[in-house]
């Protein structure tokens, strides 16, 4: 016997509706991303983690002469870390169309706290450096927001200028007096490395946005010519230069204090290191090695072996940020993923050169490793802008040519018989012209003999 239909309860379809759309806003939500998306997001968090690592074990005798106990600075750089990881999850997830909107906020927010800190007494002057900023208890450094901002201005300007990039007008007046000015600032601060970076950040957005070389060439050569002006113009900068360039570092009281004692840890390190936690350059024999030599406490501590795992790192970050520079199909996003890319890479190279003892002593932090909260936390959300263009193009579908080909177009009649004409090979056209003309003849010979025939 047939059951009946059993029959719905209709006060149960509103629940079950909901609950199916509760389902697959979950799954959109943790949707699989492309293999660029994690590639970034995974070195990103494994540097993040070292760098946690690496501070607890370089900076707990310095904490503790600071009375902070063994591991204070660690709890706040991983403080830092709590903060800037969420953060760069959450950024990931917005459109790019909001980075386009609101982006240049960023850029005007670090500029007004950098002059802020130049012209109040809210400045900090650290190291000769007047960078810091202080306000409720809080430090931080403007020009580290300022380079997030500068990224997502100079993508967005270069996008809407892309028809006119070869042009020197449109190029130079709005990149000069506001990429120019953010620098300046900066400059008037003291900050050399800092400008450095900042100025190469701004010469990898023209590279990327497809500026022809020789409309590069000109600018580049005049900001080498400014930094080097810069350099000599302060006693202490211009005392470490002279020593860099001397024959030999023997000074290792003076000048040579860092360079040396950081080449003295990198060689105790050897190829397998003495071991996590058992460095002697950090029992308050080098100075910073937290934060701009902790790179010399990585060669001791984990040899030659860990230094170059750190290197590894750093290039498996760019060739993550390369793919999604590829992947890229607007000039927006291309902007932004290459100048954060430069931007992180050339700070990791200035850091460790200066480590090497290949360029003088520049106050470069080793980025997503070193201490300190406002440059993990803002390079944690310039790496969730890239994240956030990488995601938005693993979810738009692309075009598949062979699949374009296949679909039927709609034509009118004249394009039809035009397209006819040209398929058809030319002995298939004459037979069938051939044809109608005898046709034609054939019909007119029948209608003259029936008109003959009618006549007679």
């Amino acid at each position: 016997m047939r059951r009946p239909p059993r029959a719905t309860d209709t006060r149960t379809a509103p629940l079950a509706t909901g609950v199916r759309t509760a389902r697959i806003s979950v799954g959109r939500a943790f949707e699989s991303e492309s293999s660029n998306y994690y590639l970034l997001l995974g070195t990103t968090l494994f540097l993040v983690v070292f760098g946690l690592v690496m501070v607890l074990s370089s900076s707990s005798v310095d904490s503790y002469t600071a009375r902070q106990g063994f591991f204070g600075i660690f709890w706040r750089q991983g403080l830092f870390a709590l903060i800037g990881i969420p953060l760069m999850l959450v950024i990931s997830r917005l459109p790019i169309v909001f980075w386009k909107r609101w982006g240049w906020l960023a850029l005007a927010a670090g500029v007004i706290l950098q002059l802020l800190v130049l012209y109040t007494p809210l400045g900090i002057e650290v190291g000769g450096n007047l960078n810091w900023i202080g306000i409720g208890g809080f430090n931080m450094q403007p020009s580290e927001l300022i380079k997030v901002g500068l990224v997502i201005w100079l993508g967005v300007i270069l996008a809407k200028k892309q028809r006119y990039l070869h042009l020197w007008g449109h190029l130079a007046i709005p990149i000069v007096p506001v990429a120019g000015g953010a620098v300046l600032l900066v400059m008037l601060g003291g900050d050399l490395g800092t400008v450095m970076i900042m100025a190469g950040l701004i010469f990898g957005a023209l590279f990327f946005a497809g500026v022809r070389l020789r409309m590069i060439l000109l600018p580049l050569i005049i900001g080498a010519s400014v930094i080097v002006v810069i350099a000599f113009s302060s006693a202490s900068r211009t005392a470490r230069i002279g020593t860099f360039l001397g024959s030999q570092c023997t000074d290792t009281s003076g000048e040579c204090w860092q360079t040396q004692h950081g080449m003295f840890a990198l060689a105790a390190g050897g190829i397998f290191g003495v071991g996590l936690g058992n460095s002697k350059a950090k029992w308050s024999w080098l100075p910073a090695a937290d934060n701009d030599f902790i790179f010399a406490i990585i060669g001791e501590e984990l040899g030659l072996i860990g230094a170059l795992v750190v290197i590894g790192l750093f290039v498996a970050l760019a060739i993550a940020f390369l793919r999604i520079v590829r992947a890229s199909h607007d000039l927006f996003s291309k902007v932004v993923a290459g100048s954060v890319m430069v931007w992180i890479l050339s700070q990791a190279f200035v850091n460790i050169a200066v480590v090497l003892g290949v360029i003088p002593v520049l106050g470069v932090p080793l980025p997503l490793i070193s201490s300190g909260g406002s440059a993990l936390i803002t390079t944690l959300i310039g790496i969730g802008v890239v994240l956030s263009i990488a995601r938005a193009q693993a979810n738009t579908p692309q075009p598949e040519v062979e699949d374009d080909r296949q679909l039927p177009v709609r034509q009118n009649p004249r394009q039809r018989a035009a397209a006819a004409r040209s398929t058809t090979p030319p002995s298939t056209t004459a037979r069938s012209t051939t044809a109608r003309t005898t046709t034609r003849r054939t019909t007119t010979a029948r209608t003259t003999a029936r008109g003959r025939n009618a006549a007679q």
